[in-house]
């Protein structure tokens, strides 16, 4: 599972031509599941995630989380986060989850991570074509990978 998770002024999220969702100050998560990935990897990166310190205490240093700071998340599923190029320039998603397992599990994440933080959520619609605006606040963008644990 890898998330790409960036501090947000704002961000808003359209589907043919409409916005369908949209926060204030908080995250902006792309999330990405794999064929490997399981509920442990669920539980470590809603865990990494809801208690992630990007947000600036008093002093201008990266002390808060999204709960400390009454922020909002705008969840994303990102196929594409699971890309490989190791054969050419066309991008295979040969290792990405199908979605009749990745979306339960996107679903979860969502749930998870709001009622572990207590903040607002909102989510795109899985497997929809969508666009994303976001005003990066930093900017600040943080990958998290559940098989490479650093």
């Amino acid at each position: 599972m890898r998330a790409i998770i960036q501090r947000v002024s704002s961000a808003s999220l359209n589907i043919d031509g409409k916005v369908e969702s949209s926060i204030g100050y908080g995250y902006l998560i792309l999330l990405g599941i794999s064929d490997a990935d399981n509920p442990e990897d669920l539980e470590w990166m809603t865990g990494k995630v809801s208690g992630l310190r990007i947000f600036d205490d008093e002093r201008g240093l990266m002390n808060l989380d999204i709960r400390d700071v009454e922020g909002e998340a705008m969840i994303v599923s990102q196929v594409t986060l699971h890309a490989s190029l190791r054969k050419g320039n066309r991008p295979s998603y040969s290792m990405a989850a199908k979605p009749e397992m990745a979306q339960p599990i996107y679903e979860a994440f969502v749930e998870i991570i709001g009622h572990q933080t207590g903040c607002k959520v909102v989510s795109g619609q899985f497997g929809s074509h969508m666009q994303v605006a976001l005003v990066n606040d930093g900017p600040v963008t943080i990958l998290i990978d559940s098989k490479n644990r650093e």
